[in-house]
């Protein structure tokens, strides 16, 4: 994905994202599998940013429980809250998949002095280019930033109901549903493997596996791997 594709940087110029990139506020690095980017305990100054591949964002207790928090998708953010508030991460960054990440150091750019700032459409605002439309005074990337983290608000908000429930069949049913309004579709793919998915619902992924067979056996789904197919039941 390029850079200018991705929603963090709409209304940004070519321009700009080169100035900034001439600053040190952008920086790019391809990354295996399985690599952490960020460790639970640091402090950092940059954002993560998904141009291709996937991350997990996770939290790993004492005792070695692991929990998925959210599953960060090409285009997406990550860790911005941690990075603009300095406090000591309480998750690890981890690449799904062969990922190239896009790091992007914000405080620096929104530290530069405003008068001499090369981005006077994004960052000024006292700018001309500012000066016009419902939004004038705010800067571009930092309102492209508020809407996303808006977006993520919502995402943990549907963790928080998928988890909320006692029982196995209805922490799934929570989550395929809404899987499901996601995809538009009865058939869709999730973004997790078995033990992704228990970790996510905070499950134990034998027990999630053998709820997701009686459940096959009911007719309320079917699956293959992380790929599902919902059947509406007169339950």
């Amino acid at each position: 994905m390029k850079i200018s594709e991705i929603p963090l940087f709409h209304g940004i110029s070519s321009l700009e994202l080169n100035e900034m990139k001439n600053l040190g506020c952008i920086r790019q690095h391809t990354l295996e599998k399985n690599t952490t980017i960020f460790h639970m305990g640091e402090t950092i100054s940059e954002m993560g940013v998904v141009l291709s591949g996937s991350v997990i964002i996770e939290n790993i207790d004492l005792w070695g429980k692991r929990s998925i928090l959210s599953h960060i998708p090409e285009g997406h953010v990550f860790a911005e809250t941690y990075a603009m508030c300095g406090e000591p991460l309480m998750v690890s960054a981890v690449t799904a998949e062969d990922s190239e990440i896009l790091f992007f150091n914000l405080k620096l750019l929104l530290n530069s002095p405003g008068a001499s700032s090369p981005f006077p459409k994004a960052f000024n605002q006292n700018s001309p280019e500012a000066s016009h439309g419902q939004n004038a005074g705010q800067p571009t990337i930092v309102r492209n930033l508020l809407r996303i983290s808006m977006q993520k608000n919502l995402t943990l908000s549907n963790r928080i109901f998928c988890t909320t429930p006692k029982t196995i069949r209805e922490r799934l049913l929570i989550y395929l549903s809404n899987q499901s309004i996601k995809a538009a579709s009865t058939s869709f793919t999730i973004p997790f493997n078995r033990q992704g998915l228990a970790d996510y619902l905070n499950l134990d992924r034998s027990a999630l596996s053998k709820e997701l067979g009686k459940m096959r056996d009911d007719g309320i789904l079917e699956f293959h791997k992380n790929h599902f197919i919902l059947h509406k039941t007169d339950e």
